[in-house]
């Protein structure tokens, strides 16, 4: 068993293929006892290390002090994982990817993914401070249904008060650029209040943040993506709110509600760069026409669980979610059309929105007479509609499209030998159908009319694996597991420019199958704990995102192989409270760019990540905590790709100092420690000739903030 953030212990998260464990902050690992966590996004009662996966869990402690660093969980994430490409900076996260494919994000097990018209802001649907911890659980697999292509990112909110009476937690921050002007500052004031009466308790909270201006090593003002929004210069509100009726010792009944909207305040237009001169782009004062970028997202759920009924654990889940996202606008030649406006003149932006209604029903316990053999049932419905609209001409992008799944599953686990071996295998039924109704594309894609229909999915996929715990601290495990997804159906409706096409007939709207295979082996012994995993995939027909000149993405179905290692060591020293720790990933990726059946080229930077190291020291005495961490982000090289787009590579250092206080704890944290000068992965690997999204990377950061519980 082992703990690693990077692979420190003191931080909290715990990463042992699925020996999965929260850590509050400066405990020895020899107090905790990974194998006994349960992980909820496995939808299961076993503990983790039972189970053939790699997971990692984010408990709230090392999530509220990555998120003070990085400021949201996506950023987080993607700091303290290894396999977790760089993030865009941006709000949108199209091209982020675990494992080289898109991961699917959950709040309590509730997808926040839109399958149709896949937005890529699913990362912030939820303010941080109302989330408890965050469950990974890597490479392809069905257990959630759709999506979870590259792995699961299930933020798993705040837990009902435990005692009766009043509690709860405040934040109170403020953060500023290297050079502390004013249209850098930002700041953040949170609440959470919890009261419990017998059996029956509530929690409620509120958060608010204000974001400054994002600066690069130099001083300079980031660019603006004038298409994809910002989460730079914006304003966001969320509310929590949570009422529980505990029905028996063992019957709970629990409705939660959230509401996140984030809206840009629209001081600043985009200032393109130059590449061959390596001006990166800017912006300056002003206002872009149109409305302002907004993030919307409300979740309804209700949940009633019992851990024994008739001896075993019953959960049934009914949910709503509703996203709204409009994003910034431009004179884009994706909505060019000379029937409104001639042509470079026409400012456009659009809308996003989508509903999902669905329910999640399982059953789990051991058989009776052979206890060994634990059995899973279950049932998942979900009905998305989404459409995506032009805001200033009322045109279809993407028509209003149903998706429909039903989806019974069932799983084993079989315990020999008194827990040194322990088998794993089930099967969830996916039965998928699309409403598609008739429409005409915009004028840049030929203005042509599609014929919709009815295309359907029916599949079964399959997992197993084998655990083998041949020794206390030592611990091997192999698996294979099928995922699920429909390629962005949206950008494959607009991106449509064939005559005659008939939704019913049309190969691009094929499901994504991906497969993940994957052998890892732990070992915790002393002061040290070490792993290895090993994986490879392959989808027949995957998903490519190709990006347009305006830098919109198309999807372009094709052949992908993906492999990769991950290596984690950390280590506790002789000095009390010291601990070191190393995380590494390599992953590959190969596609057929021709159809010929050879993978003749390396995934490009919009759908891999790089290669990467991650370095980190923690320290604790008494009230007194500090951590230094690296990311080191190697250079690479895509074959098959314009050499243009080869990444340079570059290497990143944050770090926080914490004390205790009578009352609360006060944080100093800096990102980008260096203020290391930047071009991101997304900027460096995409678009060689395109001066408007030639980004550099947030510089020097800090932020000072004040946390308390009551």
């Amino acid at each position: 068993m082992k703990i690693v953030v990077g692979a420190a212990v003191v931080a909290g998260l715990w990463s042992v293929g699925a020996n999965a464990q929260e850590v509050s902050s400066g405990r020895d690992a020899s107090e905790d006892r990974p194998e006994d966590v349960v992980v909820t996004a496995a939808r299961t009662v076993l503990p983790a290390s039972a189970l053939p996966l790699t997971v990692d869990v984010i408990d709230r402690e090392t999530l509220s002090r990555q998120v003070t660093v990085s400021g949201s969980v996506v950023d987080a994430v993607s700091a303290l994982l290894p396999a977790f490409s760089p993030t865009r900076e941006k709000i949108t996260g199209v091209g982020e990817t675990l494992r080289g494919r898109s991961p699917l994000y959950a709040i309590n097990g509730i997808p926040q993914t839109t399958p149709i018209r896949d937005g890529g802001r699913d990362g912030y649907t939820i303010d941080p401070f109302f989330i408890d911890r965050v469950e990974v659980i890597y490479g392809s697999n069905a257990l959630q249904g759709i999506g979870a292509t590259g792995g699961v990112v299930n933020q798993v909110t705040a837990r009902a008060p435990l005692q009766d009476g009043w509690s709860g937690r405040t934040l109170l921050q403020g953060n500023a650029g290297d050079d502390f002007s004013g249209a850098s500052l930002g700041g953040k004031i949170a609440g959470l209040v919890n009261f419990r009466s017998g059996r029956v308790d509530a929690t409620a909270g509120a958060a608010f943040e204000r974001r400054g201006v994002f600066l690069d090593g130099r001083g300079r003002r980031i660019g603006y993506d004038g298409n994809q929004s910002e989460i730079q210069d914006t304003d966001s509100l969320s509310f929590f709110g949570r009422v529980g009726v505990q029905l028996s010792d063992t019957a709970r009944l629990e409705v939660i509600g959230n509401r996140f909207r984030l809206e840009g305040n629209n001081h600043y237009v985009p200032v393109e760069g130059s590449r061959v001169l390596g001006i990166p782009a800017t912006t300056r004062r002003g206002k872009t026409p149109g409305l302002p970028s907004t993030g919307l997202a409300e979740m309804a759920l209700a949940s009633l669980t019992d851990s024994d009924l008739g001896g075993g654990a019953f959960t049934l889940q009914g949910f709503y979610n509703r996203t709204s996202d409009t994003f910034a606008g431009g004179i884009l030649a994706t909505f060019q059309d000379a029937r409104i406006a001639p042509v470079g003149t026409l400012f456009e932006q659009s809308r996003n929105v989508s509903r999902k209604l669905g329910g999640k029903l399982s059953y789990e316990r051991a058989v009776p007479g052979f206890e060994a053999l634990t059995v899973t049932l279950g049932f998942d419905a979900l009905i998305d509609r989404t459409a995506q609209s032009l805001v200033h001409t009322g045109r279809t992008w993407v028509p209003q499209t149903d998706f429909r799944s039903l989806a019974p599953f069932g799983q084993t686990n079989l315990k020999l030998f008194d827990g040194l071996v322990r088998l794993n295998g089930g099967v969830r039924y996916e039965n998928v159908q699309l409403d598609i109704p008739d429409y005409t594309t915009l004028a840049s894609s030929g203005s042509r009319f599609v014929t919709g229909g009815k295309p359907s999915f029916k599949r079964a996929l399959w997992n197993g694996g084998v655990v083998i715990e041949p020794a206390k601290g030592v611990r091997a495990y192999g698996s294979y597991a099928e995922g699920y997804t429909i390629a962005d159906i949206g950008r494959v409706l607009r991106g449509i420019s064939q005559p005659n096409v008939r939704i019913e007939e049309y190969l691009d709207l094929t499901p994504v199958t991906s497969n993940n295979r994957e052998v890892g082996v732990e070992v915790a012994q002393g002061p040290l704990t070490a792993s290895a995993t090993y994986y490879w995939s392959s989808s027949d027909a995957g998903q490519v995102l190709v990006r347009n000149d305006d830098g919109i993405f198309n999807v372009v179905r094709q052949p992908i192989d993906i492999e990769g290692l991950e290596l984690n060591l950390d280590t506790r020293t002789p000095l009390p409270g010291l601990k070191f720790g190393v995380g590494y990933s390599h992953v590959l990726g190969r596609t057929d760019t021709n159809g010929d059946g050879v993978l003749d080229a390396d995934l490009d930077g919009a759908n891999i990540s790089p290669d990467r190291l991650n370095l980190n020291a923690d320290y604790s005495n008494g009230p007194f905590s500090a951590r230094v961490q690296g990311r080191y982000y190697l250079s690479r090289r895509f074959d098959g790709q314009p050499a243009a787009n080869n990444f340079a590579g570059y290497h990143l250092f944050d770090a926080y100092l914490a004390y205790e206080l009578s009352i609360g704890r006060v944080m100093l944290s800096v990102q980008n420690l260096g203020n290391t000068d930047y071009v991101t992965y997304y900027s460096d690997t995409q678009g060689p000739t395109d001066n408007a999204r030639f980004y550099t990377g947030r510089g020097r950061n800090f932020t000072l903030s004040w946390q308390a519980a009551f």
